[in-house]
């Protein structure tokens, strides 16, 4: 089955999606971590993050950038949680030195080969794109471009979760989603 889960911060989505993954899994099961550390903070939430991870039975691979490099490195007979186009987003884009402005289509473009080439993933994406209030221009760029691969996700995948204050929507595939949620409890 392919998932894909947004929602607002600390809303309960990775950890649902972790969730959703095991209980898809047959064979290997792998958390794909997009986050590049860069400060201190970041480090400890990282190790933080493998220590919660490690008992759920998770290989981890770090994948900051290039995200279809993970056909390269994981057995595509597994189940994957991709958590988070969000930061894949920024590490893509905010180069150092530059920004690449292409970078939505890159993603889309790895993104497609990835799902394409696996039986089951989770997808885990922040919903940052509504606020009304108008940004700063690069940063309205970035908005707008994680908005346009979220929609390229949810058509990629079966079914299309909105987490909010904890609680699991379906807006697309419900009935594939009941059913995944029986093997869950």
């Amino acid at each position: 089955m392919k998932v894909f889960i947004s929602g607002g911060c600390k809303n309960g989505k990775s950890y649902y999606a972790q969730r959703l993954a095991k209980a898809q899994g047959t064979g290997s099961l792998y958390y794909i971590a997009t986050m590049r550390p860069v400060d201190f903070e970041d480090d400890e939430r990282i190790a933080r993050h493998r220590l919660e991870r490690a008992s759920w039975g998770f290989i981890t691979v770090e994948q900051p950038v290039d995200i279809e490099k993970i056909l390269q490195k994981c057995d595509h007979g597994g189940s994957f949680l991709l958590d988070s186009l969000t930061a894949l987003l920024a590490n893509e884009m905010f180069l150092p030195g530059s920004v690449n402005e292409q970078a939505a289509e890159k993603i889309m473009k790895g993104l497609s080969l990835v799902v394409g080439s696996i039986k089951n993933i989770v997808i885990v994406s922040d919903y940052i794109y509504s606020d009304s209030m108008p940004y700063y221009q690069l940063t309205e760029k970035y908005r707008k471009s994680l908005a346009e691969i979220d929609r390229a996700a949810a058509r990629l995948c079966e079914v299309v979760l909105e987490a909010v204050y904890t609680n699991i929507t379906a807006h697309k595939g419900g009935e594939e989603f009941n059913t995944i949620c029986q093997t869950m409890y």
